[in-house]
């Protein structure tokens, strides 16, 4: 048979039959009778398989034999209808070269169903699964969602550092980068480690958010957006965190707190409107197989109005859910910072839809977000989705200089390594706001999925650091 350049499968399932293709990909299933065999053949494109039929007549035992689950394969023949239901046309194979064989009794995806726990223990084989292949087509969807979103806005791609000497968050939670050899740690007159023979000169460590630098790059250029990864040593096994997670922040400047509520809801609703339009057959299958509620979900997202509610109102809602029998795990009180079992339930069972929550007390919130004139709240506001609970934090910025400071020095921050932030409010400060949405938890939304190890190829938590 002569050479013909291969088609991908999600291409070959909408081709006309009578024509000669080539196909190649891992088996995922063969069966069959003593005369034919049948092969479920499957190379990533999409979530559905094409069916090869094989005369075994015209094959060699041997070759045939070597043909298991998770082979890979190449196939030449002719795109013909398919008689059987499923599929509307499937391949009658002329020639079969097998690149790779699989022994099926050490192959670690089995037919039987395995569990999500398992197959996190060989996330370097977990791809190959339909639920792994449709969870990562998806993500990279969402990704370039993400990009032609901003870029339709007229933001610009700002690349933030991933190693900073600046905590954005305050938390500490950070993990450290050094160069120095720790057996042998130089020591300045105190006593404690000298970072000046560190290869940066001072204490660094992975970046928790780009937000800081992001702000930057706002005050100058108007509009940015971050996408990178980020990172916090926070000894946590939730279903809900990981040690490395996706990071999307923009930033914006002249921007208010309801300008920037008005950009997280339309940028969510985009994305889930373009998960539905282009990503169908793999939300399909999740709905299919694990969530049945899944795209309801999601339609419902596009068509409704977000709630917007003052964090006061939102603590009277849930202490009156209190008073009525409802039982929460964590208290709930003005000034407590809501737990994920609050958020959904203002979500799930009080409005029924997606709720952008805002006017925080000042205490629980970071030093850099705006301050009301009660003296007591902050102009943040944190997006929460059915599910999920928070699924989008921002603010409107401090954009004083003199409420800044203060801030910084009532919370006992060092501000060495934060003079270059507190220039933008010396030097033409603006009015500005920006938000962050973690990648993970979008697509934990988007697929239905219930763990964030399982919608990230490579889950960072402690005591795993595979691959």
């Amino acid at each position: 048979m002569e050479a013909i350049s291969r088609i991908k499968i999600k291409d070959l399932l909408k081709s006309t039959p009578g024509q000669k293709v080539t196909v190649k990909g891992w088996v995922r299933t063969k069966r069959g009778n003593k005369d034919i065999a049948f092969i479920a053949l499957n190379d990533g494109s999409t979530i559905n398989n094409i069916q090869i039929v094989v005369d075994k007549n015209s094959f060699d035992a041997n070759t045939l034999a070597s043909i298991t689950t998770g082979a890979c394969i190449r196939v030449s023949g002719e795109l013909v209808e398919s008689v059987g239901s499923g599929q509307a046309v499937e391949i009658q194979a002329g020639e079969i070269e097998i690149y790779g064989t699989c022994d099926p009794m050490r192959y670690p995806l089995q037919k039987k169903d395995t569990s999500f726990e398992y197959l996190r223990t060989v996330a370097h084989m977990r791809p190959r699964t339909n639920t792994f292949g449709a969870v990562l087509r998806v993500r990279n969807q969402m990704a370039y969602a993400i990009h032609e979103y901003f870029h339709s806005k007229g933001f610009v791609y700002l690349n933030t550092p991933l190693i900073t000497a600046s905590d954005c968050e305050g938390a500490g939670q950070m993990f450290q980068v050094t160069t120095m050899d720790l057996e042998n740690l130089p020591r300045n007159k105190k006593g404690g480690i000298d970072f000046t023979k560190d290869f940066f000169g001072k204490q660094t460590s992975l970046t928790v958010s780009g937000q800081l630098e992001g702000e930057l790059g706002a005050t100058a250029l108007g509009e940015i957006y971050t996408f990178g990864p980020t990172f916090r040593a926070e000894s946590s096994n939730t279903p809900r965190h990981l040690a490395e997670v996706w990071m999307i922040e923009p930033e914006m400047a002249f921007y208010d707190i309801n300008d920037n509520m008005n950009l997280a809801e339309d940028f969510i609703k985009h994305l889930v409107k373009y998960a539905l339009d282009n990503c169908y057959d793999d939300i399909k299958f999740l709905n299919d197989r694990y969530d049945p509620e899944l795209i309801d979900r999601l339609k419902g997202v596009i068509a409704t109005e977000f709630v917007r509610l003052e964090y006061t109102e939102g603590i009277k809602i849930l202490e009156k859910a209190v008073s009525d029998g409802v039982k929460f795990e964590y208290p709930v009180y003005w000034c407590v910072d809501l737990q994920s079992e609050h958020e959904r339930y203002l979500v799930e069972k009080h409005f029924c839809k997606p709720v952008i929550l805002t006017g925080y007390p000042k205490d629980i919130k970071a030093f850099y977000m705006k301050q009301d004139e009660n003296g007591k709240t902050v102009r943040a506001m944190d997006v929460l989705f059915p599910k999920i609970g928070e699924i989008i934090g921002g603010s409107e910025r401090e954009y004083s200089l003199e409420k800044l400071e203060a801030r910084i020095d009532e919370l006992g921050m060092s501000r060495k390594n934060l003079e270059w932030y507190i220039d933008t409010r010396r030097f033409g400060s603006c009015p500005h706001s920006g938000f962050g949405l973690g990648f993970e938890r979008l697509l934990l939304f988007v697929t239905g999925m219930q763990n964030i190890r399982d919608v990230i190829p490579f889950p960072r938590t402690p005591k795993n650091a595979e691959y």
